[in-house]
């Protein structure tokens, strides 16, 4: 009987040394930085699997390409190169680079939100939010209910739940629906895929009430792979051939290259309508550059075109992917209570059940951030409760379906024994804490607006004035 054998589609060619700080200093280093990882040098980690946001290793023909990059200040050639290559690989007419994704929410949502507009979507990613908030709008989460539901192995727990949109849709009126949004892979949800139905169906709904739909597009080739290897009627199909259908259903896409464009830096808005493109270069020009380079270089812009065609090649993905879900079985393996099934871009624990005696409001997620630094130097990061925020209507603190520590994997960074690696980590962890905590976290400085960034947090003790370990 033949072994299956994992391909390993690319060799190293460049490397970067890391190192470990003791434990003793790990905690002072986590202390003096009010236990929020995101404070912390990067000097200070080991494996740092904060974000899958411009951390991933750039290609040999990327390297290339940077060399020949156009830096003219209009009109760069670099600029027309990337604009061909994204209408190739996603069929959108016009392009308007921005220095990352959350640029392109800036200029999006400044033309398309008026006050007290609404955008119905799929778990909102926080920048998502605020930026939708900031601009006078209010962001609504129509994800099934699947979709919340750790332990549940839907295939596609990322979808729009179609019968909520439409009765949000009828509640608020169309005119005050800026537009929906789409997110793929659902980041909030736990990285997980939106079928090619789904998105159909988002569309029909559209059309009915006269709406557009737009994608945030950061992981839309590791969403294309999900719907080759799950959705029926699609495992005949390339890559490519699914990418060019599920953008076909929108009218345009929010992107930050930083993930499936495997770029450190850029991004980019994909529009249809010309006089959409009209009425996004005034903000575009205002807030990052001209709109033929919009906080990009022509090296950063040569370095996407090139990162967009590597990331639709299916060995490439199929590695990544199952990296990721062997990461994931790892830690299965081992105890460890994760969102199933496992998502595109990262894992992602479920600290509810990981912490069972730590109360909600004192952020098991954030806690079990800072113990896994403290034990390994592993830095992930909170997608839970401190990201959720407050109701900006109440103002109270918003309760999440899920509470979760992610674990994001760079794009062809690591290794699998450097997850091999974590996952002891958080065995370990798991094993001396899990049951034995009995109190986390609370705000030492609530940073307002988006929290989870910038704010700074303190152990709360326990009545013995001890750690709060359970005897």
């Amino acid at each position: 009987m033949k072994r299956e054998r994992q391909i390993i589609p690319y060799r190293a060619k460049v490397v970067e040394p890391i190192s470990l700080l003791s434990y003793e200093e790990r905690v002072r280093r986590v202390e003096a930085c009010g236990n929020n990882l995101f404070r912390l040098s990067s000097q200070d980690v080991y494996i740092d699997l904060l974000t899958d946001s411009g951390t991933g290793a750039i290609s040999a023909q990327q390297l290339g390409r940077m060399m020949i990059g156009d830096e003219s200040y209009a009109g760069s050639r670099s600029f027309f190169e990337m604009e061909r290559q994204i209408r190739e690989t996603m069929g959108y007419r016009y392009t308007i680079p921005v220095h990352q994704g959350r640029s392109a929410e800036r200029v999006f949502d400044f033309v398309l939100i008026k006050k007290h507009m609404i955008v119905p979507g799929n778990s909102h990613f926080d920048t998502t939010k605020a930026h939708i908030e900031f601009a006078g709008g209010r962001a609504i989460d129509c994800t099934i209910d699947a979709g919340r539901n750790p332990t549940e192995k839907h295939p596609f727990k990322g979808n729009v739940d179609v019968q909520k949109l439409e009765s949000v849709i009828r509640e608020y009126g169309p005119r005050h629906v800026a537009y929906i949004l789409m997110t793929v892979t659902n980041n909030t949800g736990g990285g997980q895929p939106v079928s090619m139905e789904n998105i159909r169906e988002v569309r029909r709904v559209a059309d009915q009430y006269g709406l557009m739909v737009v994608l945030d597009a950061a992981r839309f080739a590791e969403n294309a792979w999900f719907i080759k290897n799950r959705e029926p009627g699609y495992g005949h199909k390339t890559i490519q051939e699914i990418v060019s259908e599920m953008c076909s259903y929108t009218d345009a896409a929010l992107m930050s290259a930083k993930k499936d464009a495997l770029v450190p830096m850029g991004g980019f808005i994909a529009v249809r309508d010309d006089l959409l493109y009209e009425r996004l270069k005034a903000p575009t020009i205002l807030f990052e550059g001209y709109y033929t380079y919009g906080g990009m270089s022509g090296a950063d812009m040569e370095a996407l075109a090139q990162g967009l065609r590597e990331v639709t090649d299916e060995a490439y993905l199929t590695y990544r992917i199952g990296q990721v879900r062997r990461f994931g079985e790892l830690l299965a393996a081992g105890g460890i209570p994760i969102v199933e099934p496992v998502g595109g871009h990262a894992v992602f624990i479920d600290a509810r059940r990981f912490f069972p005696n730590v109360p909600e409001d004192e952020f098991p997620a954030q806690l079990l951030c800072v113990e896994l630094y403290k034990e390994g130097g592993v830095r992930p990061v909170e997608v839970g409760s401190v990201l959720a925020g407050r109701d900006p209507d109440t103002g109270e603190n918003i309760r999440p379906g899920l509470d979760l520590c992610r674990m994001t994997i760079p794009r062809r960074v690591y290794t699998m024994e450097h997850l091999e690696y974590v996952a002891d980590v958080v065995r370990t962890v798991h094993e001396e804490k899990g049951r034995k905590l009995r109190h986390g976290l609370r705000f030492e400085v609530e940073a307002p607006g988006i929290r989870h960034f910038a704010s700074t947090f303190r152990y709360v003790r326990g009545s013995d004035g001890g750690t709060g370990e359970l005897p």
